[in-house]
């Protein structure tokens, strides 16, 4: 079984930063896809971006590409989603999702992590 627990999130004003983290525990880390998503309240949960097994392959969201950077310590078990230049539609609860599947290329597709976090939110006020 997978454990992954999410922290880093809070209430900010727009224009600012914040750095989300997922810790891993309970199999090697480094042989699996991680993905980030989110879910405003009364919306479905979206894609916003997944990084390879090997951390070498990144994709992201149009919504967030050039602000948010996607990257993993696979020493550290630990995914991490730098988030730069937030706005008010940024606001969600941001999960960390984990692959089955061992090697496995990123995905945007939900259905293709079987392992979630509980969720840390992120408020960004105008």
């Amino acid at each position: 079984q997978v454990q992954l627990v999410e922290s880093g999130g809070g209430s900010v004003q727009a224009g600012v930063s914040l750095r989300l983290s997922c810790a891993a525990s309970g199999r090697t880390f480094g042989r699996f896809a991680m993905a980030w998503f989110r879910q405003a309240p009364g919306k479905e949960r979206e894609f916003v971006t997944a990084i390879s097994w090997s951390g070498g392959s990144t994709d992201y969201a149009d919504s967030v590409k050039g602000r948010f950077t996607i990257s993993r310590s696979n020493a550290k078990s630990t995914l991490y989603l730098q988030m730069n230049r937030l706005k008010p539609e940024d606001t969600a609860v941001y999960y960390c999702a984990a692959s089955g599947t061992e090697f496995s290329t990123s995905s945007r597709v939900l259905r293709d992590y079987d392992f979630w976090g509980q969720g840390t939110q992120v408020t960004v006020s105008s």
